[in-house]
């Protein structure tokens, strides 16, 4: 792995705890608060492609493991990756895998809407899937609950979904993604 592959995902992961910074919002009946952190799983994916955004992801999940106060809220810790939110919390490297995945085999002929669809499959529902499965299980609730609970995400995930292809076809140019390409 290059240095500026290693910068990239440092970076990222930086990103993704100034994302945490935003105060979240938490709805009461549910655990799991709304956060901004998974704009930057969406954009990492795909942005970095499947590799590196995977990679930055790992590296945040490292730095909750040991305690700093990256996650929204200042949360940070071993108990957060035991908590309800672990399966959301897990879920993202997965994603940032396959967002990063599916846009590194559409980039030559990406467009804006085929990232929202990548960003909404995975980034939105997998995401939610998995995240509201193992909290449902961890809470001891029915995971039919849990799902349901999940749908108060939907609207703010889709948003963020719209928001990170319009950034990353912004930034098409300097992507990691476009340098493997016109390497090709």
């Amino acid at each position: 792995m290059k240095t500026k592959e290693l910068v990239y995902a440092a970076l990222f992961a930086a990103l993704i705890a100034v994302l945490g910074m935003i105060p979240p919002l938490p709805l009461g009946f549910i655990p799991v608060p709304i956060t901004a952190q998974t704009l930057g799983v969406m954009l990492a994916g795909c942005f970095l492609g499947k590799r590196m955004g995977a990679l930055s992801l790992v590296v945040f999940i490292i730095l909750v493991a040991i305690g700093l106060p990256v996650l929204t809220g200042g949360r940070g810790g071993l108990a957060v990756l035991v908590g309800p939110s672990a399966g959301y919390i897990f879920s993202w490297p997965v994603t940032a895998w396959l967002i990063g995945w599916y846009s590194e085999i559409i980039w030559p002929k990406v467009q804006t809407w085929k990232l929202l669809v990548i960003n909404l499959i995975f980034g939105v529902l997998l995401v939610n899937l998995i995240g509201a499965s193992i909290m449902a299980w961890i809470t001891n609730t029915a995971v039919w609950a849990g799902l349901v609970g999940a749908l108060a995400f939907l609207p703010g995930d889709i948003i963020k979904a719209v928001i990170a292809a319009v950034i990353t076809m912004q930034l098409k140019a300097i992507s990691p993604i476009e340098e493997k390409v016109q390497a090709r």
